[in-house]
């Protein structure tokens, strides 16, 4: 059984003894300390927050949970129930809000699920807000309401409606082109709610042609959750069979969106963005951001454009702090994380999804053809764990890496992460584990996996 505490959320597999797992016990803990927070954050006694959940099978009672200790505190509950990320992010807003909790794991596997924080904006709560809220679940110094005082329920089933219509009303949105292209569209929803979402939006856009695969949103996902190629080969043959013009995959809580073309193979999960960023500076010229382990190609494309492109920390919260800083049109995560600031700050795969088809249907090409008019890169992802090194310090072996390519540009906003030229490497040291991700990447595989081995083979003679 685990239980991993952190800022951005707590997350846990479903069972065991409590604080050893996501148990009855924690869910009311740190729900109590997410209600305290709000409460205290806003100043007032009262308030609502917005909860919604994915289509985990542990989801509807960790929701009853969650919903009965914010009531219990005090505060006003509208429950959308199964539900995506992106859609209880613009409920907070869209009800005036102090919060949201959003239960999903995302791309994790069935037997975990997790809470996530929202706060009154309806984005992410920051690295600050989390720590306040993890030091309340410790203290433990919750003040519940009386009789009198205590929230009120209600239960809202309508904002799948509202998120597709605020899309479908951005004026990048084509929604004559999709018609008239005629689609025929493969969605791998993995048995979540994305299995209601996304359906819902093509019908919407005009897509008639829609072949569902995983679409229930029972649970019981028929493959590993995360939209990965390896996971999507029941997605790649159906497409291929069907003779269908694209394939659509999305994870668990339909916040990443990853796509297969016409001839069954991926776009790739890094060019989501990279294809969506070059439709969105089409239209709208502006600066972009990504993370620092995202491909270079989104800023190869911003510059093509006479833009200005920024990286900022891992994490979809360091992504919205730095776009909002530069004013940035579009940006999000090289994972198929879409953010698009003129619908909301967080990652949308349903807004990817319209953006991407308006991109298509008005190109007149193929996915194929398509995707060979970005650059090509490679990226190699791999880990070096330090578990077995007694009395070992990551950040030193970081900044011993730091100083050994101090001659190259450098950026340690994030771990270290060194370019070489057209290359760059990542270094990250995990937030829950005694191990340093690395990331490279290069224009050709072989490439980008002997730089990432060139760097493990420096951390090892470190050691």
């Amino acid at each position: 059984m685990t239980l991993i505490s952190s800022i951005s959320g707590i997350r846990g597999t479903i069972g065991g003894k409590t604080g050893t797992g996501l148990t009855p016990d924690d869910i009311v803990r740190y729900t109590a300390a997410y209600g305290t927070w709000t409460l205290l954050n806003e100043k007032s006694s009262r308030g609502k927050v917005i909860v919604g959940r994915d289509g985990r099978i542990s989801g509807a009672i960790i929701s009853n949970i969650v919903c009965s200790t914010l009531l219990a505190l005090g505060i006003d509950v509208i429950d959308l129930g199964l539900s995506t990320t992106p859609t209880v992010e613009m409920a907070v807003t869209g009800e005036c809000a102090i919060g949201g909790i959003i239960i999903t794991a995302s791309h994790n596997p069935k037997q975990w699920n997790a809470l996530k924080f929202l706060n009154n904006k309806g984005e992410f709560i920051s690295n600050e807000e989390g720590n306040l809220i993890l030091d309340l679940a410790k203290k433990g110094n919750y003040n519940y309401a009386d009789n009198e005082h205590l929230g009120i329920y209600k239960k809202s089933l309508h904002y799948f409606k509202y998120h597709i219509d605020r899309i479908l009303k951005l004026p990048i949105i084509d929604i004559e082109a999709i018609k008239k292209a005629d689609f025929k569209i493969v969605v791998d929803a993995v048995n979540s709610t994305g299995g209601l979402a996304v359906p819902l939006l093509l019908r919407s856009l005009g897509v008639s042609q829609i072949i569902e695969i995983n679409c229930k949103p029972d649970g019981k996902f028929t493959h590993n959750p995360e939209p990965l190629p390896e996971n999507l080969s029941s997605l790649s043959s159906e497409v291929r069979i069907k003779n269908a013009d694209m394939g659509i995959a999305i994870d668990p809580d339909v916040d990443r969106l990853a796509l297969v073309c016409e001839d069954g193979e991926f776009f790739g999960e890094e060019y989501t963005l990279v294809a969506v960023a070059d439709y969105v500076l089409q239209n709208t010229p502006g600066n972009t951001v990504s993370n620092l382990s995202s491909t270079r190609a989104l800023e190869d494309i911003t510059v093509k454009h006479g833009q200005n492109y920024a990286a900022s920390a891992v994490g979809e919260v360091n992504v919205v702090a730095k776009m909002k800083e530069t004013n940035a049109v579009i940006g999000g995560e090289g994972n198929g994380g879409i953010i698009y600031p003129p619908l909301h700050y967080g990652r949308d795969a349903l807004v990817g999804i319209a953006l991407f088809l308006s991109l298509l249907a008005k190109s007149g090409k193929d996915m194929s053809v398509l995707r060979n008019k970005y650059p090509n890169y490679f990226i190699s992802k791999n880990k070096i764990d330090l578990s077995e090194v007694t009395k070992i310090n990551t950040q030193d072996i970081l900044d011993k890496i730091t100083e050994m390519y101090k001659k190259y540009p450098i950026n340690t906003i994030d771990g270290v992460r060194i370019d070489f030229d057209r290359d760059w490497v990542h270094l990250r040291k995990s937030n829950t584990e005694t191990v340093i991700r690395i990331y490279a990447e290069s224009n050709t595989k072989t490439m980008s996996d002997n730089l990432a081995k060139k760097i493990i083979s420096d951390i090892k003679r470190l050691i």
